[in-house]
């Protein structure tokens, strides 16, 4: 028997979809859960904006065992993620007493004002569980299966570090890389068939070009080793009987 578990992730910013911002979060996310075993499914980038945020949040949190979002838990007037949340869940949004103290102390250790701008990165869904932030102390939090975290990538990293141990995880997919020699219009057809006969494989084709040549890497993942294996020598043995009739 295998354990899926799936995720999904919201990238939260009007400079992630205006191209100010090149997003390096998911590329991270989506290599922690797959090292822990959990499929990260869908990926969707929404803008500033309250009604987008709520949409996504309630899509994704019904359909998926996790949701992580980034962006808009900073001090300033556009980072309005912690109020969207709370809408989605329908409840208040409120400074949070532990957060609220770490914060303080930390801007008085500093010797700079804890200004009402600073207590905003204080507030989230009255429930929520913080997530703690290692670089720069303004924590995330969590509320049901949702965890929001920051989009700077160095605090993003930090907060997914203490995150991914409370998870659960399912079974690792397992995956191998075949090269082929030819171009997805020559392989197209029986790869399809191969697929069809091993439904409990993805088989993954990837176009290449390199000196003037076409040619294809042939991905095949499993939960299964035998399966992936399976399905592997099925295509070593459709590239032979292509070669033999070149």
């Amino acid at each position: 028997m295998t354990d899926i578990v799936t995720a999904a992730m919201i990238v939260i910013g009007d400079e992630i979809l205006s191209g100010r911002t090149k997003d390096k979060n998911i590329g991270h996310l989506a290599d922690m859960m797959t090292a822990v075993g959990i499929d990260l499914r869908q990926v969707r980038v929404v803008p500033d904006e309250e009604d987008e945020i709520v949409a996504a949040v309630n899509a994704l949190r019904e359909r998926y065992d996790y949701v992580f979002t980034t962006g808009g838990i900073g001090p300033t007037h556009d980072d309005i993620t912690a109020d969207s949340v709370s809408k989605a869940f329908g409840v208040p949004c409120e400074y949070e007493p532990r957060a609220f103290a770490m914060l303080e102390a930390n801007y008085a250790s500093r010797g700079m004002e804890f200004s009402e701008a600073r207590k905003r990165m204080a507030r989230m869904p009255r429930g929520a569980d913080l997530i703690l932030n290692p670089v720069s102390v303004a924590p995330g939090f969590r509320i049901g299966n949702v965890h929001v975290m920051a989009g700077v990538p160095s605090i993003f990293q930090a907060m997914l570090d203490n995150v991914v141990p409370t998870l659960r995880t399912g079974t690792r997919l397992l995956s191998t890389t075949i090269p082929c020699p030819y171009g997805e219009g020559t392989i197209g057809g029986p790869l399809a068939e191969i697929q069809k006969a091993h439904p409990d494989t993805i088989i993954g084709s990837y176009p290449k070009y390199l000196d003037g040549k076409f040619w294809t890497e042939l991905v095949v993942r499993s939960r299964s080793q035998e399966a992936m294996e399976r399905a592997s020598s099925a295509i070593e043995a459709m590239l032979s009987e292509i070669a033999k009739a070149a």
